[in-house]
């Protein structure tokens, strides 16, 4: 049943009724449930230093007796372009001498068998370890493919767990088992065993940060909806740039893994620290737990709890009655309502997910050192939040959102016009990448207030379906640069200008919806 504008604007707001908007016990709350981020963006971006594909040769049959110089004029072969082909050499007798092998005329090429790396600028890789390269190359994209499968598959179903066991408990579990696959990474003996464990470790790191952020979310209330939503992904450019000075350090993938994933053991004693989300419980019919978790916030922060305590922890019952709402995949797509807000997100999402990480996961292809190229791209994150936090207070969700996608978009579209890897090239990247950061931002708390609490981690989860569609595409994108070099950014920049315009239909959230919509 559907209330009516007075009743939604005469209802009261339990939680924010009992502890406030926001205390020191939200700030302690919402300022660890960030810290989270960080293993988990290790994680996600970790293949770029892990995967990271160094310059490679044909190597010397054994017992050759040409030195380096002599093997390389004698066997390489160029492509049409000019372009050192490292996966062929030419069809010659190599036992013979040098001054032989001069004078020898073009026989054809046969393929190498195995090849010499360089180790100077990445270490030891899993290109150096299970020779990623020529005919294997696909499987470097693979291993990545599975991960955003993980991803896209983990946002979806945690959602569901936690919409019914609980924010708290989906966010331990997977936490404790992203720590047990990310050391197990570490010593994968082969290559098929490192391709399932990435994709189990999308998996959770998907879920970890998206049961981190819903209870981030209900934890307060107001404008700090604003600022905390915003603020709980300050943590991912700092990662961003701590996983570039470890990948710095740290020249073997092996023991970058465990100096990612080590970290996280301690957000495990936080089992006794978090709350379950007392918004969660009281939309579950449980108040009990729900009111001896808001004692102690209102205790923490020193706020006297209201005469009428009971009554207004008691409203819901009586307004929606005792029993907890049945939600099911089928209620976001139900009424039209729900069906015009759900397709929104979801072109909204594809679109900001698959510029953000497109440009994100791929600065290897834009120039320049990809150890300076990464800090760069983390601290144009902080400029985004802050940016986020301002014109979400002053002007609402939906025009923040577009422009920031319009303006990202119109960035990767203007570089058609520069020169790659030039200053104005690499400003326009990074314009793009600080827009489409903020959009990013700007939806996860947009989808957060828009969803009821009910389905609000199945929703917010169900957008990693869209999402990871585009994380899926984002492997292959860069493969247009075949077709036209500055392809790759232009197809963004339509999508971003598409992905703006979406969220132009979608209505102007007043806080979190705590209701389901019927019509």
């Amino acid at each position: 049943m559907t209330e009516d504008s007075s009743d939604k604007e005469t209802r009261r707001d339990p939680l924010i009724e009992c502890i406030g908007e926001f205390g020191r016990w939200q700030l302690l709350m919402t300022f660890l449930l960030s810290m989270v981020n960080l293993p988990c963006t290790f994680h996600l971006y970790a293949p770029t230093f892990l995967a990271a594909e160094p310059e490679a040769s044909c190597s010397k049959p054994l017992g050759s007796r040409f030195d380096d110089g002599q093997w390389q004029n004698l066997s390489q072969v160029f492509s049409s372009n000019g372009i050192r082909d490292i996966c062929r050499i030419r069809n010659l007798d190599y036992s013979l001498s040098f001054s032989d092998l001069s004078l020898m005329q073009d026989n054809g090429t046969v393929p190498c068998e195995s090849w010499d790396f360089e180790y100077s600028q990445f270490g030891t890789t899993i290109i150096t370890e299970w020779n990623l390269v020529c005919d294997r190359s696909y499987l470097r994209q693979l291993a990545e493919l599975l991960f955003l499968v993980g991803v896209a598959v983990g946002g979806f179903v945690s959602g569901l767990i936690s919409d019914r066991f609980g924010r708290k408990q989906t966010l331990m579990v997977s936490l404790l088992a992203q720590i047990l696959i990310g050391m197990a990474i570490a010593y994968a003996p082969w290559f098929p065993l490192y391709l399932a464990l990435r994709t189990l470790l999308g998996f959770f790191c998907v879920s970890v940060v998206f049961s981190g952020f819903v209870l981030c979310m209900e934890l307060v209330g107001g404008k700090w909806l604003t600022i905390s939503g915003v603020s709980y992904g300050l943590p991912v450019p700092v990662a961003y740039i701590i996983i570039s000075g470890l990948a710095y350090m740290i020249r073997d993938w092996r023991q970058l893994q465990l100096a990612i994933t080590l970290p996280s053991l301690a957000f495990l004693p936080l089992w006794w620290v978090f709350p379950e989300s007392p918004r969660w419980l009281l939309a579950m019919r449980e108040n009990e737990q729900a009111i001896t978790i808001l004692k102690k916030a209102a205790n923490f922060n020193g706020k006297q709890l209201p005469d009428n305590f009971d009554k207004i922890i008691n409203q819901d019952i009586a307004i929606n009655g005792e029993e907890p709402p049945n939600v099911s995949v089928m209620d976001l797509f139900r009424t039209s309502y729900m069906r015009r807000l759900t397709s929104l997100l979801y072109v909204a999402c594809f679109c900001a997910v698959i510029i953000y990480f497109g440009l994100v996961l791929n600065l290897a292809n834009l120039g320049g050192d990809i150890y300076v190229n990464s800090v760069i791209s983390g601290l144009v994150e902080f400029p985004a939040a802050l940016i986020c936090i301002i014109i979400l207070l002053k002007m609402g969700r939906r025009w923040p959102t577009f422009l920031t996608a319009f303006i990202a978009g119109f960035a990767c579209l203007s570089t058609a016009i520069a020169v790659k890897g030039s200053w104005l090239y690499m400003t326009l990247v990074m314009v793009g990448r600080l827009s489409i950061s903020a959009t990013n931002m700007i939806l996860k708390v947009f989808s957060a207030e828009l969803f009821p609490t009910a389905m609000r981690n199945m929703g917010v989860g169900s957008t990693t379906v869209p999402s990871g569609i585009s994380l899926l595409l984002v492997p292959y994108l860069w493969a247009l640069a075949g077709v036209f070099e500055c392809m790759p950014l232009v197809v963004l920049g339509f999508l971003g200008i598409i992905g703006g315009g979406a969220v132009l239909f979608l209505p102007e959230p007043s806080g979190l919806a705590d209701d389901m919509v019927q019509s």
